[in-house]
């Protein structure tokens, strides 16, 4: 699949928004923190990528019912399904000037993921920080996808290619009407 980003200016993939406020001191705060332990921007993506999928846990599979969409906010209480999860990755790589998109898979409901898309570099590469349980394996990588569920087309499920530089209004609108995990999963994207 070739991904196609929504604008051709690389900069809309490196703004701050409402969800991917990059510039919030939590988010500056833990950018710095993972830089420091890091060589160089493709380490740094790896770790930040790790962080989110392996210390923000899905808040389905911790039974958490808190509903985040912003990214400090995801930061701050240590929960996010994928979408969240997804916005404070963007995040933490834009805070450090890594263009960053946000996509979409369709697998009955509509999951969120990241492309990013390293200096020198003229291709994006999808990652998914949904976080690992068993069955799911999602790993850093630029050379194959190693995604949270790759889509099964028997199923009518779909990996959408539009990079979007900030998330989807459909998106946007389930989390932040939600009150709780509990009247966001009947209501969770169909459709974009």
């Amino acid at each position: 699949m070739e991904l196609r980003p929504q604008t051709p200016d690389l900069s809309a993939y490196l703004a701050a928004d409402e969800a991917v406020d990059h510039e919030h001191p939590l988010v500056r705060e833990t950018a710095a923190r993972l830089r420091s332990g890091t060589g160089d921007v493709h380490a740094y993506a790896r770790a930040a990528f790790e962080f989110v999928r392996d210390t923000i846990p899905h808040s389905h599979d911790a039974g958490d019912p808190r509903v985040t969409w912003r990214a400090s906010d995801v930061l701050r209480l240590r929960t996010g399904i994928c979408y969240a999860k997804a916005h404070a990755l963007a995040a933490l790589l834009r805070a450090e000037g890594v263009p960053t998109a946000l996509c979409y898979q369709n697998l009955g409901v509509i999951h969120g993921l990241i492309a990013l898309r390293l200096p020198g570099s003229e291709r994006w590469h999808r990652q998914d920080p949904r976080g690992n349980k068993p069955g799911v394996d999602a790993r850093f990588s630029l050379d194959e996808e190693r995604l949270a569920f790759p889509v099964r087309p028997e199923f009518n499920e779909v990996d959408y290619p539009v990079l979007y530089a900030a998330p989807h209004p459909v998106v946007l609108r389930a989390l932040q009407s939600a009150t709780d995990r509990e009247t966001l999963w009947p209501h969770l994207p169909t459709e974009l």
